[in-house]
């Protein structure tokens, strides 16, 4: 169970290994995994391990520092998997498109520049696959 005495998040339950995931960073406290339902040609999700913290804006109130981390390796992995150009999305809320309510990033970013597949995640646009 959770802090709140909800189920755990499907969050969570990657950290603890319940379900599989493609991690591609993880720290004491931060976990990125590759997103289910990728919106562009990276796209990873960058999460806290704690369940304490619904979205950004309590994560920033709460700890300041762990949402630095979150930031940081957020960057690393768009360094690691992409040229380090990206976009950092956090959505908060219903209708602004959150549907897991455990803090969480998606890092958007085209390939490297020496992959085919390249392209550009144009201003108004998520980009595609």
């Amino acid at each position: 169970m959770s802090e709140t005495g909800a189920e755990p998040s499907v969050f969570s339950r990657i950290v603890a290994r319940e379900i599989p995931a493609t991690i591609v960073a993880e720290t004491d406290r931060i976990i990125a995994f590759t997103d289910i339902n990728p919106q562009a040609p990276v796209h990873i999700v960058v999460t806290t391990k704690t369940e304490a913290y619904r979205n950004v804006v309590e994560l920033a109130a709460g700890d300041p520092g762990l949402l630095a981390e979150l930031v940081a390796v957020a960057g690393q992995v768009a360094t690691d998997l992409s040229d380090g150009q990206f976009r950092l999305v956090f959505n908060t809320g219903a209708s602004a498109g959150q549907t897991v309510f455990h803090v969480h990033a998606h890092v958007l970013a085209q390939k490297p520049a020496t992959d085919p597949a390249t392209g550009s995640l144009g201003e108004g646009t998520l980009g595609s696959v």
